[in-house]
C-alpha cells in the first residue's frame, strides 16, 4: 500500500478542481459554472496539498482570480476558455517570475512570454501559475512529491507539471521533454502525457532551447484534454476524432534497452499487445535494425553539445552554482570535436529514415513509457531508458497510464507516430486508452 495514498475526498469546497479540462469548459459553456469558481477550487486544493507535494515554482492567487474574473466577461475566445492551465517554470511569463529552477534567476522577470504561454493566453486559457521543474529541466530531482506514494519519485524533469495534474491541483499543465520529461512523469504520477513532435508545438522563446531535442509536452488526467489543447495551440478548428480500433496497425517495440524493462513494465506491454490484439487491432513485433546501435551515444554527444551551448552564459558567468549534471555535461562536451557532433547528427538522420521505414508496417508503435514504477530514489537521476532514443527520433508519444506496479503504483506505456503525425497519433492513442482503461 502507499505510504501516502492520495486523499480523494481532499479537494475544493465545490470539487470543481476534480473535473478534467473538458468536461469544466462544458461546464461553464453551460453555465452551470464560472472559471472563478473552478479557479478558486484549484487554488483551495493547491492551499491543502502543495506544503506537502511542492508541485509550484509560482502561484499569485489574487493574479489567478483577475484572470478569471475577465474570462467570464467576455465572450470564448476558444473550447477552453476559462480553464486553469499550469506552466512549467522554464516558460517565460512576462507577468510571472521564471527561474528556470535555478537559483540564479531567482525572481526573475521576463519581459515577454514564450510562444507557448502566448497561445495558451490568445485562447483564453487562465494561467494558475509556474510548475515547479528542475534545474535547466535537467535529470536532477528537486524535492517535488509523487501524489500518489511521497516515498517515490514523481519522475524529472516537468516534476511539478505532473504532480499538479495527478493531485488534481489543476486539470492540465505544460511541460517539455530533452530526453524523457513529460513521458517519464506522467508514467511515474499516472498521468496521460503526450510529447509533441519536435516542432509538432512552437517552441519559440525558449531560453535554454536544445534544438535537436527540446520539445513541448502536455499533461493532463483526460486523452480528450490533451486532443483538444493540441488542436487549440496548433490552430487547428477542433481536435481529430479517435478511430476505430479494428484494423489499426499496432507494432509492439520492445527497444534495444529492453533488458532494463522491470517485470512490471514487461507485463503492461505484453498485457497491452494481448488486449489491442483481442479489440480488432493488427499487432505484431517490429525491430530495430542494426543502423540504430549507438544511438545511446549519439543522444549523450548532442544532449551535451547542445546542453553546453544553450548554457554557455551560465557556465562562464556562475558555475559553481551549477548542479552536478550540468557541471558533467560541460565537462563532456568539452572533449567533444565537430566531426563527432556531425557524426552523431548524421546518424540519427540514418535512424529517423530507419524508422520511417518501420513506419511503413504500422500506424503507431507501442513501447514502455519508463523501465518500471516510480523509483524510491528521491535524489538519484532517473533512468529514462526507453525515452532518449523516442525523442531523438522527434515524433510525438503519449504515456496511456494503464496498468498498476507491485506497490501499487502507476504503470504506462507509450503510443509513438511518425514525425507530424501529431493529432492522428492522439486520436489513436485515445482509441487504445479506451481498450486498455
Amino acid at each position: 500500500m502507499a505510504e501516502h495514498p492520495r486523499p480523494f475526498q481532499d479537494q475544493g469546497p465545490g470539487g470543481l478542481n476534480l473535473l478534467s479540462a473538458t468536461q469544466a469548459a462544458e461546464k461553464i459553456a453551460a453555465g452551470e459554472t464560472t472559471s472563478l469558481g473552478i479557479v478558486e477550487d484549484c487554488l483551495a486544493r493547491i492551499a491543502a496539498r502543495e506544503p506537502d507535494i511542492c508541485a509550484w515554482a509560482f502561484v499569485d492567487a489574487e493574479m489567478a482570480r483577475r484572470q478569471a474574473r475577465a474570462r467570464d466577461r467576455e465572450p470564448r475566445r476558444s473550447a477552453f476558455h476559462g480553464v486553469p492551465i499550469g506552466i512549467k517554470d522554464i516558460f517565460d511569463t512576462f507577468d510571472m517570475p521564471t527561474a528556470y529552477g535555478s537559483p540564479i534567476y531567482r525572481g526573475h522577470r521576463p519581459a515577454t512570454d514564450t510562444a507557448i504561454v502566448g497561445l495558451l493566453r490568445r485562447a483564453g486559457l487562465v494561467i494558475l501559475g509556474k510548475c515547479a521543474t528542475t534545474e535547466f529541466a535537467s535529470p536532477v530531482p528537486i524535492g517535488v512529491k509523487n501524489p500518489h506514494d511521497f516515498g517515490r519519485s514523481p519522475g524529472v524533469s516537468s516534476s511539478g507539471s505532473a504532480a499538479a495534474v495527478a493531485d488534481y491541483m489543476v486539470p492540465m499543465s505544460v511541460g517539455s521533454q530533452t530526453g524523457g520529461s513529460t513521458i517519464l512523469p506522467a508514467a511515474f504520477c499516472g498521468v496521460f502525457g503526450f510529447k509533441a513532435s519536435l516542432t509538432g508545438i512552437d517552441r519559440g522563446g525558449i531560453r535554454h532551447l536544445r534544438p535537436c531535442l527540446d520539445t513541448i509536452g502536455l499533461f493532463a488526467r483526460d486523452l480528450r484534454d490533451i486532443a483538444t489543447l493540441q488542436a487549440i495551440v496548433t490552430g487547428h478548428r477542433a481536435a481529430t476524432p479517435a478511430p476505430e480500433l479494428k484494423g489499426v496497425r499496432v507494432g509492439v517495440c520492445r527497444t534495444p534497452n529492453w533488458h532494463q524493462a522491470l517485470a512490471e513494465s514487461v507485463d503492461a506491454l505484453e498485457q497491452a499487445a494481448k488486449e489491442l490484439r483481442g479489440n480488432g487491432a493488427v499487432v505484431h513485433d517490429v525491430q530495430m535494425s542494426d543502423v540504430f546501435a549507438g544511438i545511446e551515444d549519439s543522444f549523450r554527444v548532442i544532449s551535451s553539445v547542445e546542453g553546453t551551448r544553450a548554457l554557455a552564459a551560465e557556465i562562464r558567468d556562475h558555475f559553481a552554482q551549477l548542479n552536478h549534471w550540468v557541471k558533467a555535461g560541460q565537462k563532456t562536451a568539452s572533449q567533444i570535436d565537430q566531426a563527432q557532433f556531425d557524426k552523431a547528427e548524421l546518424h540519427v538522420i540514418a535512424c529517423m529514415a530507419a524508422m520511417a521505414e518501420i513506419f511503413s508496417s504500422c500506424d503507431v508503435v507501442l513501447t514502455p513509457s519508463t523501465c518500471g514504477e516510480a523509483t524510491t530514489d528521491l535524489t538519484g537521476i532517473s533512468n529514462s531508458a526507453f525515452n532518449r532514443t523516442w525523442t531523438l527520433l522527434q515524433g510525438p508519444r503519449v504515456n496511456i497510464p494503464a496498468y498498476r506496479g507491485p506497490n501499487g503504483m502507476p504503470v504506462g506505456v507509450q503510443i509513438v507516430g511518425p514525425v507530424g503525425s501529431d493529432s492522428r497519433t492522439v486520436a489513436l492513442a485515445q482509441s487504445i486508452a479506451a481498450t486498455l482503461m
